[in-house]
């Protein structure tokens, strides 16, 4: 008789990924291995074949988050070249994307809602925010001469980021896209 094969581990991102749609959804509170277990449909005792503990589970999905939503953001902006303006062209349509759940706004919100409670995370919140900033001011100095100017269209631009998808407003007869897209050209001139 041959015997059973042994069940597939549930593969390391799937914890990180389920971690990190917990964290979206419900806070760091509700990133639990025994919710994230039934969420997966697999026992606790695969958790520990990747992780040593919950903690190590949270520093892996804030690794796995600066890496989606900052450096491949950054590295997509970067990947067909072209000038300051055209990367940042790229980089709005990447950032507005949302492709995926670690680029999502969502989970940058709970990273920052998680920040006020963690001084560790608030730590790497700010490490994360001045990377994007730094990498911005790069591209708006290309074209702008004027540090101050550089420095307010940063902060616009990240803010509008960030801001945008916390507004419900109407915009007459323009919709939200046509906004952000007007947003966008005044950035760039």
């Amino acid at each position: 008789m041959a015997a059973a094969a042994a069940p597939p581990r549930t593969a390391r991102g799937s914890w990180i990924a389920a971690g990190l749609k917990a964290l979206t959804s419900g806070g760091v509170e509700a990133v639990r291995i025994e919710l994230l277990a039934k969420a997966l449909g697999v026992t606790r005792g695969g958790f520990y074949w990747h992780f040593a503990d919950r903690q190590a589970l949270l520093e892996e999905m804030l690794d796995a988050w600066e890496g989606d939503a900052t450096t491949a953001v950054i590295e997509k902006a970067e990947s067909a070249g072209g000038d300051a303006r055209t990367r940042l062209r790229r980089l709005f349509s990447v950032a507005a994307s949302g492709d995926g759940l670690l680029t999502d706004i969502f989970t940058d919100f709970a990273v920052r809602d998680w920040s006020r409670r963690d001084p560790a995370v608030a730590e790497r919140l700010r490490r994360v925010d001045n990377r994007r900033m730094d990498y911005l001011r790069g591209l708006f100095g290309e074209f702008c001469a004027d540090p101050d100017d550089v420095e307010v269209r940063c902060t616009l631009c990240f803010t509008v980021w960030i801001g945008n998808r916390l507004l419900d407003v109407d915009h007459g007869e323009r919709s939200p896209a046509e906004v952000m897209t007007l947003v966008q050209s005044r950035l760039l001139q």
